[in-house]
């Protein structure tokens, strides 16, 4: 198994984040999705946990017309339908994700890949990644973690992938004015929170465990980037929302990506036109 936990700091309240992500989900679940391909919102609503209080459950399904996992670019979609969340999804279905507070919990399965695992446990606090152990990692654990911090306006993302508009050391916001990013941000910026996230891969089969790990690894980082990029720089199109018109936003935009996946998939010998 491969520990890692990376530190996303961002120039956010850990309120303005938590509306952030959530817009950020929404909106690249749709842009990600079409005919086929993409995030299907299964089922995404408030639930109760003993322990923890109240939360969010949602449930996703992944589409692919065609799988090559290994392959840069299938990861990267994999990861772009959620990255506003930081989670690399591996499989055609999430399991479970419940949000309570300020923790995210998620574990997933691939089932095309079954010998696959991915865990992942966040954590959002108002301060520049500067806490210890607040994942509460345990003994046995932590001396395994790679502590990996993801800075969003220095850490290059992939050329294909790069906009001037989203990029934190040349964005300005016109509403809260935050931006451009310089060296140092981190220390000097306010306000800033930081993204815990402990992310565990598994892939126990012998003779690839160490290439796919690190692979999955490297692509969870790329995501967690790019995505935690375009949180900061789309900042004027959802810092005016609150958590019930985010909400609001996000169930539209589900809905119109789950069209766009399912179009498709309807079997053509419904078509009276099509008969073989």
């Amino acid at each position: 198994m491969l520990t890692k936990e990376y530190r996303i700091c961002m120039p956010l309240t850990v309120e303005e984040y938590r509306i952030g992500q959530l817009y950020m989900i929404a909106r690249h679940s749709l842009e990600q999705s079409d005919a086929g391909n993409g995030v299907e919102v299964i089922e995404n609503k408030e639930c109760h946990d003993e322990e923890h209080g109240k939360g969010q459950y949602t449930e996703k399904r992944i589409h692919l017309s065609s799988i090559f996992f290994f392959s840069i670019q299938s990861a990267t979609i994999l990861g772009a339908s959620v990255l506003s969340e930081g989670f690399l999804y591996s499989g055609e279905r999430m399991e479970l994700l419940s949000i309570h507070n300020n923790r995210i919990y998620g574990g997933y399965r691939c089932s095309f890949i079954p010998k696959l695992n991915i865990t992942i446990l966040t954590k959002f606090e108002d301060n520049p990644g500067t806490s210890d152990n607040c994942l509460r990692v345990p003994d046995a654990t932590i001396d395994e973690r790679t502590i990996d911090f993801v800075d969003i306006a220095f850490d290059e993302v992939a050329a294909k992938h790069y906009k001037k508009e989203e990029d934190p050391k040349c964005f300005k916001s016109a509403i809260t004015g935050r931006g451009p990013l310089i060296e140092g941000w981190r220390q000097t910026d306010s306000p800033v929170m930081c993204s815990y996230k402990l992310v565990q891969v598994s892939f126990e089969v012998w003779g690839l465990q160490t290439k796919v790990e690190d692979f999955v690894q490297r692509c969870i980082r790329d995501v967690l980037l790019l995505g935690h990029r375009q949180a900061f720089t789309w900042i004027d199109e959802w810092h005016w929302m609150s958590i019930d018109d985010v909400r609001e936003y996000e169930h539209k935009k589900q809905e119109e990506a789950n069209q766009k996946v399912l179009a498709e998939q309807v079997p053509a010998s419904s078509d009276p036109d099509n008969v073989e």
